[in-house]
């Protein structure tokens, strides 16, 4: 005769182990939903009938913004910029706000902002990279590699700013 393990189980799914008045609830992270908040790509090259190879002068800005929307419940916006000249010249302009909806329950709360600033964007990041990537190139331009970010010591950069 089989036993069915001590826990929780609907029949459908995993048994979930039963939790003990010792046991402190389980950290939990999950990326609910991603999307785009904002877009904007300013061809001013095709604008202005500039053919021919254009070499350019890249600028690229990222910036990071994390609100709580609900209970556990936070928005992750990372805000692109990017901005390509040829002898001061505007080329063209993306600028995009690249977001996510993340569930975050039993983190300690001094873990909670880094938790939002580097964990949530290192998820987010490789989708806003393919988009800048593929808008370039519909644009008519060179796909747009953006080197990896390190998130970590770019949080830890900002720290140092702000307590110096």
């Amino acid at each position: 005769m089989a036993t069915e393990p001590s826990g929780k189980s609907n029949g459908a799914g995993p048994v979930e182990p039963a939790a003990s008045a010792d046991t402190p609830p389980q950290p939990r992270f999950e990326l609910i939903t991603q999307y785009i908040r904002d877009l904007s790509f300013e061809n001013f090259a095709a604008q202005k009938y500039i053919t021919g190879q254009i070499d350019q002068q890249l600028s690229v800005d990222l910036n990071i913004d994390a609100k709580t929307r609900a209970e556990n419940r936070f928005e992750v916006i990372l805000k692109l910029s990017v901005s390509a000249k040829r002898d001061k010249e505007s080329v063209f302009l993306l600028e995009v706000d690249y977001g996510g909806q993340f569930l975050i329950e039993n983190i300690p709360d001094d873990q909670l902002h880094p938790m939002l600033m580097v964990e949530c964007p290192r998820l987010l990041f490789p989708f806003l990279r393919q988009l800048a990537r593929n808008l370039t190139a519909e644009g008519g331009f060179p796909p747009l590699n953006i080197e990896n970010i390190d998130f970590l010591r770019l949080y830890k950069q900002r720290l140092a700013q702000s307590s110096g």
